[in-house]
């Protein structure tokens, strides 16, 4: 029995030293639970504080942002109204050269008038019908009253020729005042919105100057691939938008094509059963006819058997006379009147439902034409949107600063013009976050062309553009640094690679 007791008592040790040793343990990983609750909370407040610092600078960027789109939004305004002004300038310079060449006429007519005035004057002083000496030489009164009459005539229309004369030479000086003031007015605007320019312009270098900054220090706390991922599906959003707006727009246009084909249908069925009442009143109109040619041809034969039974009767008392009362019994029995009254053979009555039917059978085989559209698609070989552009990028491969190529941007000098590769409409024309000054133009046939960074916009939404059409000029806005072109072609929807439909 001692050997198992002192077994028992060593258990007991070997459990009392363990229990000794678990208390250390326990307490440890409480105090490990304690250390890492206070570095969460300590990590909690640090995340905090880092995320006001990101919403403050998300903040200032979005005003930055907002202050660069108005600057950029602005140029491309006053770009606009400067090519305009141009246009008006060139029309006021050119009305002005047709008022001086005017001015010019006239007063070469008014010299030649007034040379012919002196060579007249010379030839009356001469041949001596001069008032004055009609006056002194003592002739005929009645002469003489009739001299005067005439020179006065002559004077009167002389005075009012040359009225006339510097009436209009005043006129056009006071044209070609006005078009100088219009000239000289158009000069002072285009020089005024030239200064606007150059001040939007130092604006929106210092705004991008601050957005870049501002960018800079916000591209540590962010990653420029989901920025360009939200731009692109900001993109994808938009051209899924105008896709809607279109195919709404058509199905519209379809709807408004089948009701007006309904319509004609319509009428040429009432037109149909109007010519078939019409057709079945001359059928009844000529029947009508007949019966009393028939009625009228049964009277003359009744009177002739009658007028051949008097005949008859007559032949033995004057047989002389029978050649004559023939001849003149003749024309009874066949009037030319009721042989040209004779009716002729009915046509076959045509059938007016066959015909309505098929002329419905006709219209509902024409083919329906769709909604009217602008643009007939893309084709292979389309021109360059900027002449002398430098590509950069490939599309479908990652881009430097993260995301992947959906087009490619053409390098080419800031104002350089952009035109439309092929014809279509304008459905957006505005800034957009990303591509700055964009405008995206609907080809036809589900294809869209998109160009961004614009410096100004020079068409607006609804305007129809023709290939080779100047739409834009070359900018960096968006906050881009180098200038160029965004160049996206996108069928259904989805962009395609525009290297395999642009000449190179």
């Amino acid at each position: 029995m001692r050997p198992m007791a002192g077994c028992t008592w060593a258990a007991a040790l070997a459990l009392a030293a363990a229990c000794a040793c678990a208390a250390p343990a326990a307490a440890d990983l409480a105090s490990q639970q304690t250390q890492a609750e206070q570095k969460q909370a300590t990590l909690r407040a640090r995340i905090d504080v880092l995320q006001k610092a990101i919403d403050a600078r998300e903040a200032a960027r979005k005003d930055a942002a907002d202050a660069l789109r108005a600057s950029e939004t602005a140029i491309s305004r006053i770009d606009l109204q400067l090519r305009n002004l141009g246009v008006a300038q060139h029309r006021a310079q050119t009305d002005l050269a047709n008022i001086e060449k005017q001015i010019t006429a006239e007063q070469v007519v008014l010299a030649e008038r007034r040379e012919e005035l002196a060579r007249q004057l010379r030839a009356e002083y001469a041949s001596g019908l001069s008032p004055w000496a009609a006056l002194l030489s003592g002739g005929d009164p009645q002469q003489l009253g009739r001299n005067l009459g005439y020179l006065d005539f002559v004077s009167q229309a002389r005075a009012r020729a040359l009225a006339a004369l510097r009436a209009e030479l005043d006129r056009m000086a006071q044209l070609q005042t006005a078009a100088a003031n219009r000239r000289a007015d158009l000069a002072r605007v285009a020089t005024e919105t030239a200064a606007q320019k150059t001040k939007l312009l130092a604006e929106q270098k210092e705004r991008a100057g601050v957005l870049a900054r501002i960018e800079g220090q916000l591209q540590v706390q962010r990653v420029e691939a989901g920025k360009l991922g939200r731009d692109d599906q900001r993109m994808t959003h938009l051209i899924d938008d105008l896709q809607v707006a279109i195919a709404r727009q058509a199905a519209e246009e379809a709807r408004r094509a089948e009701e007006a084909r309904k319509a004609e249908m319509a009428r040429k069925a009432e037109l149909a059963r109007q010519a078939e009442q019409a057709r079945q009143a001359e059928v009844a109109r000529k029947a009508q006819q007949a019966r009393q040619a028939q009625l009228a041809a049964e009277q003359a034969r009744r009177a002739a058997a009658a007028a051949n039974a008097d005949n008859g009767a007559a032949q033995e008392n004057a047989s002389g006379l029978q050649p004559r009362l023939t001849e003149s019994s003749t024309p009874r029995l066949t009037p030319p009147a009721l042989q040209q009254q004779a009716p002729e053979t009915a046509p076959p009555p045509r059938q007016p439902v066959a015909v309505a039917q098929q002329s419905s059978q006709e219209d509902t085989e024409s083919p329906v034409h769709g909604p009217h559209v602008s643009g007939s698609g893309l084709k292979h070989g389309l021109m360059m949107p900027v002449a002398g552009g430098v590509p950069q990028g490939r599309f479908g491969l990652g881009r430097p600063d993260g995301g992947v190529w959906r087009g490619i941007v053409l390098r080419a000098p800031a104002g350089a013009p952009v035109r439309s590769v092929a014809a279509g409409v304008v459905v957006y024309a505005d800034w957009l976050r990303g591509f700055g000054n964009l405008m995206i133009v609907d080809n036809g046939q589900h294809y869209m062309t998109v160009y961004g960074y614009n410096q100004s916009l020079l068409k607006h939404v609804g305007d129809p553009v023709a290939a080779g059409d100047v739409i834009a000029t070359v900018g960096a806005t968006g906050g881009q640094v180098e200038s160029g072109l965004y160049f996206e072609i996108r069928y259904q929807g989805r962009p395609v690679d525009p290297a395999q439909w642009l000449a190179q």
